[in-house]
């Protein structure tokens, strides 16, 4: 193990793991090859006199698993896509003592072995599961005394499979090979005897490290929308409410050998094959839930001759955070723009934020930065674990040479898109997860590693600019007339300016001054190089003005007030960000006061993408097919920004101290009349609701307990209010 790697994995695990004493062992069976797409049944019978009244166990597996004690489903898909650190495994803590009781036991555990990595897993290329459960008074630890088989009923579909960047497979269920009842206490069969592969964290499993996110939400088995029939009646396609992640579920009366197909309407989602099931039928009548999760609107079921269909549902799951945050207005379009962008934004996370949940399922990092700052505004403070665990993958990844890159966990990927991870690290980035939840335990781990990369690996100038990198993929947007030069250093600014204060909160005094230094100069050196009077350009950059270039001069602060008029007209003509960008144009029009054209612009951009009234979620592009970007997934939360703009802008809810301690209430209208929004934080839920009548504004605020709210109207008046509910009035202008 090199230095670095050792480095980064004291610095990944806290004391609790690397201080917890296992008992439990890695077990599989003698039978197992770890081959791609393989599943394990394994079991254990035990005697308790009496019950603990707390008992957790901490489990581990490769890759994912189910688990049911004394007949009750306990956990339903358990585990995290492999890799905290280079070479190391997430283990789930679960309290088991609710479902014990004295006498006879049994536990049973199904364990899925995706047997390849992906752009979200880094196989052990070992199948197994660690199972260690221990209290004052009793213990139950995997060991060579649990049962464990191959359970061969599951197996591979045939061609196509799902592409390479996902770690997961189709998954076939043949029903006239199943090991009936074989996870309830009345099963009377015997499995062989387990296999011990290895101590808890010994070679190939490595560290372990616990979940820091929460197990999935099970919404349980529902019926769905509605269901149609094909033409001659061989397909069901089954609407879902949204666009969700669900496992279908049958009940068939059937002759054997009949193959049924699973798969969604997002099955090609983005250009790309995702997964699908199917199940071979056994005679008579069966139930069956197809345990991979998949996404999309509707769900379709091939049906073949020979099987007379009793009934279908399915099974949401997801991340564990609630819709705590909502936004309101007497304008319908961007009510349903709020509501779509949170819909995307939740069909988005699961093991990692991810770019979509078709193509990749992958933790790309420009997208990270948006969803991160759209979690706070529409989710409890549950869902602002995800980012977290994010930022120490990022960096338990970081290369020998000091480079960064996402996706992560990965081993088939490895190449840095410089301005996404100067993003991914900066004020959006880190500096927003760390303010926005008042959580600030990351930032003296991950802290010079950050520095590294922002002194080391980019190289500024004497005067703090920076040239642009190629990285391995120098990548600024989709879509074209993108100034690769003005983007860099505007995203290296908002870099610095989290570095500057990550560094005076850990009294790093020399970082403290020279940062300061580099910043003073850039703001100078930047006008002077980049502008030319109208706009911000490169020289030597021969495309047409480029509007994200504008918006982030503006939103990092680079753009002084006297620029906005100028910048203003550009954004009136340049159209050429795509959904990922658009969201920092937006911004910037709201930050210069230019509400009423920032509202009049995002209807405009997301008009045609509204206007699919079938789906629940927003785009990668601005269209499908043709008119959309990089394989035009219908799911991608880069595009949800304007979830954020409405309201932390419109509605004027900010964080002006760590956490939401304090905050104001700034709101800009612009066109509309009525507005409404509530966010979720660590001290309660703010609500304010605001009113405009003529000139007459009225603004409701609800103020949590122990917080502090400064509310701010157009005309400059401003009061302070402590917790409680307040109805203030001013002037709308």
């Amino acid at each position: 193990m090199n230095k670095l790697f050792g480095m980064l994995l004291l610095l990944c695990f806290g004391l609790s793991a690397m201080a917890y004493d296992w008992k439990g062992q890695w077990i599989s069976t003698e039978r197992s090859q770890s081959q791609t797409n393989e599943w394990l049944a394994y079991r254990k019978t035990f005697t308790l006199s009496d019950v603990p009244a707390a008992l957790t166990a901490r489990i581990a597996a490769d890759s994912k698993y189910w688990m049911w004690i004394n007949d009750s489903l306990v956990v339903f898909e358990g585990g995290l896509k492999r890799g905290p650190a280079p070479g190391a495994t997430y283990f789930d803590e679960v309290e088991i003592a609710p479902w014990l009781k004295p006498g006879q036991n049994t536990v049973a555990v199904l364990v899925w072995h995706f047997g390849k990595s992906g752009f979200s897993h880094a196989s052990t290329g070992r199948a197994g599961l660690l199972f260690d459960a221990q209290s004052p008074a009793f213990s139950l630890v995997s060991d060579a005394s649990w049962r464990c088989t191959l359970y061969t009923a599951y197996e591979n579909t045939s061609a196509p499979h799902p592409n390479f960047r996902l770690p997961e497979s189709n998954i076939r269920f043949d029903a006239q090979k199943e090991i009936k009842d074989w996870h309830l206490s009345s099963f009377k069969g015997n499995l062989p005897q387990a296999l011990v592969l290895a101590r808890a964290e010994a070679y190939p499993f490595g560290k372990l490290e616990a979940r820091p996110i929460p197990l999935w939400k099970d919404y349980g088995l529902r019926g769905y929308e509605a269901i149609r029939k094909s033409v001659n009646g061989d397909t069901l396609f089954c609407r879902l409410p949204y666009n969700c992640h669900v496992t279908p579920y049958l009940h068939v009366e059937a002759e054997a050998g009949k193959t049924i197909g699973m798969l969604t309407d997002n099955y090609e989602g983005g250009s790309e094959k995702n997964v699908r099931g199917e199940y071979v039928t056994r005679a008579g009548e069966q139930t069956y839930e197809s345990l991979g999760w998949m996404n999309g609107h509707e769900v379709i079921y091939i049906i073949p001759d020979g099987v007379v269909v009793k009934d279908v549902k399915y099974r949401e799951t997801g991340y564990n955070a609630d819709f705590a945050g909502s936004f309101s207005s007497d304008d319908p379009f961007l009510n349903e723009l709020w509501k779509r962008s949170a819909r995307t934004l939740y069909v988005t996370m699961r093991d990692t934020y991810m770019d979509c949940p078709d193509r990749e399922r992958a933790q790309w990092w420009g997208d990270e930065v948006n969803e991160l700052g759209e979690a706070f505004y529409a989710l409890d403070p549950r869902g602002q674990k995800l980012a977290l665990k994010g930022i120490y993958e990022l960096m338990n990844w970081q290369r020998e040479d000091g480079v960064i890159f996402s996706p992560v966990p990965s081993v088939n990927w490895g190449r840095e898109l410089p301005l996404q991870m100067l993003a991914s690290v900066g004020y959006y980035g880190f500096y927003t997860q760390y303010f926005y939840s008042g959580d600030s335990t990351f930032v003296p781990v991950i802290y010079d590693r950050l520095h590294r990369y922002l002194h080391e690996v980019w190289q500024p100038e004497a005067n703090g600019l920076v040239t642009e990198r190629s990285g391995d993929w120098n990548w600024g947007d989709w879509g074209e007339h993108v100034d690769m030069g003005v983007l860099t250093n505007c995203w290296y600014y908002l870099a610095l300016k989290a570095e500057l204060n990550f560094a005076a909160m850990l009294g790093k005094e020399d970082d403290v001054r020279m940062l300061t230094g580099m910043m003073n100069s850039f703001v100078s050196c930047f006008n002077t190089k980049y502008w030319n009077g109208s706009a911000y350009r490169s020289p030597g950059y021969k495309g047409e003005t480029d509007d994200r270039a504008q918006a982030m001069a503006v939103v990092s602060g680079l753009a002084a007030a006297d620029k906005y008029p100028a910048l203003l007209q550009v954004f009136k003509k340049e159209y050429h960000a795509s959904p990922y960008m658009e969201k920092y144009v937006l911004e910037a029009l709201f930050r210069m006061g230019e509400a009423d054209f920032a509202l009049s612009r995002m209807k405009d951009r997301y008009s045609k993408m509204m206007g699919y009234k079938d789906y629940t979620t927003l785009f990668e592009g601005w269209g499908i097919g043709a008119d959309g970007f990089g394989g035009g997934t219908i799911n991608h939360a880069w595009s949800g920004g304007p979830l954020t703009i409405l309201s932390q802008l419109l509605c004027g809810i900010e964080p002006t101290s760590p956490g939401f301690k304090t905050f104001k209430i700034a709101p800009r209208m612009g066109s509309v009349g009525n507005a409404s929004a509530k966010v979720s934080t660590h001290y309660g839920l703010i609500e304010v609701t605001i009113a405009r009548k003529g000139k007459a504004l009225t603004i409701h605020a609800v103020v949590p307990p122990g917080t502090k709210a400064e509310i701010c109207f157009p005309n400059g008046k401003r009061f302070h209010v402590t917790a409680g509910s307040q109805l203030l009035k001013g002037r709308a202008f």
